[in-house]
């Protein structure tokens, strides 16, 4: 044994009580086990009342009292949501005027209109990109590409454009489409696109004019539904990256222009946590006074139970 070192004589330690240390975890906010032929309700009440299990509940409060007191609540959202089939959930949504603004990226409107055009999306990357056919459907870029120029050259949103042309073409699935169903009932449905990042970018019919036009038109239309958040719900999900820089720039903007938005609630829903919508959605947006919340777990599952408890409390 080193000379220089005895052991510790603990002898001389101090403690206290154990009933007057502040403990974190209380029975009183356990779980409840669950009984048979129980509703959604009893689902959610018997949750603990601690950390993600908690949030949710909060979330859910937030967006009931946001839609009683007539506030917006702002979906932004990757197009990984549409690509796991909850097109249906969030145009249930929206029609019911619990989700009164969209947002997406780019690949957005390219799942939507595919699911609206012949009911499937999501090719198979690997196997396209290995033989150059990846991002080559012609009827998707096609479609796309005129209604990009067509809504360059009136000025017209992004969004609106796809959501007006899905509806004009009668595509056979426009009811499941969120830009129908946002141009149905005069929604703000806004695309925010990057451009290189997405299939119809590499087609020749392409207009990067057009689209940068459209595109920033809806960025404008996006900071005005920004700007009158104040009390609302504002939602990221699945969007690492454009969403949150998109977000961040329209709120500085607004709040430069006069505009109060410091007490709402921001949430970021994902699979795994990333740095831009923890910091730029959750954290520096609600630094005034507002509430940021991160739940973390699959969209599939998670976005349709959010969704069912927001309705059941309402």
């Amino acid at each position: 044994m080193d000379k220089r070192f005895k052991p510790t004589d603990l002898s001389s330690l101090k403690t206290y009580p154990l009933a007057s240390r502040k403990s974190k975890v209380d029975r009183a906010n356990f779980a409840h086990p669950w009984k048979p032929k129980g509703t959604l309700e009893d689902f959610l009440d018997r949750l603990p009342d601690i950390l993600a299990a908690k949030d949710f509940k909060a979330i859910v409060s937030a967006i009931a009292k946001a839609h009683k007191d007539g506030k917006n609540v702002v979906l932004a959202m990757g197009a990984h949501v549409i690509k796991v089939g909850l097109n249906p959930v969030v145009v249930d949504l929206m029609e019911r005027g619990i989700i009164t603004a969209v947002a997406v990226n780019g690949a957005g409107i390219i799942h939507d209109l595919e699911v609206a055009m012949i009911g499937r999306t999501s090719e198979d990357v690997l196997e396209g990109l290995e033989h150059g056919a990846f991002g080559m459907a012609m009827e998707t870029a096609d479609f796309l590409n005129r209604v990009i120029s067509k809504a360059g050259k009136d000025a017209l949103g992004l969004g609106r454009a796809v959501g007006q042309a899905i509806i004009k073409e009668d595509l056979p699935f426009a009811k499941e489409s969120l830009f129908a169903t946002a141009a149905r009932l005069d929604i703000p449905a806004t695309v925010h696109i990057a451009i290189g990042t997405d299939i119809i970018h590499i087609h020749p019919g392409f207009d990067p004019g057009a689209a940068g036009n459209a595109s920033h038109l809806d960025f404008r239309l996006f900071a005005s539904v920004v700007a009158a958040l104040e009390d609302g719900v504002y939602m990221n999900v699945g969007s690492a990256v454009i969403l949150p820089e998109v977000f961040l720039k329209a709120l500085t903007a607004v709040r430069n222009m006069g505009h109060k938005v410091k007490r709402f609630t921001a949430v970021n829903m994902d699979f795994i946590r990333h740095y831009r919508p923890t910091t730029n959605v959750v954290e520096r947006p609600t630094s005034l006074g507002g509430a940021g919340y991160t739940i973390t777990g699959h969209h599939e599952i998670m976005l349709p139970l959010l969704a069912a408890a927001v309705i059941e409390r309402i």
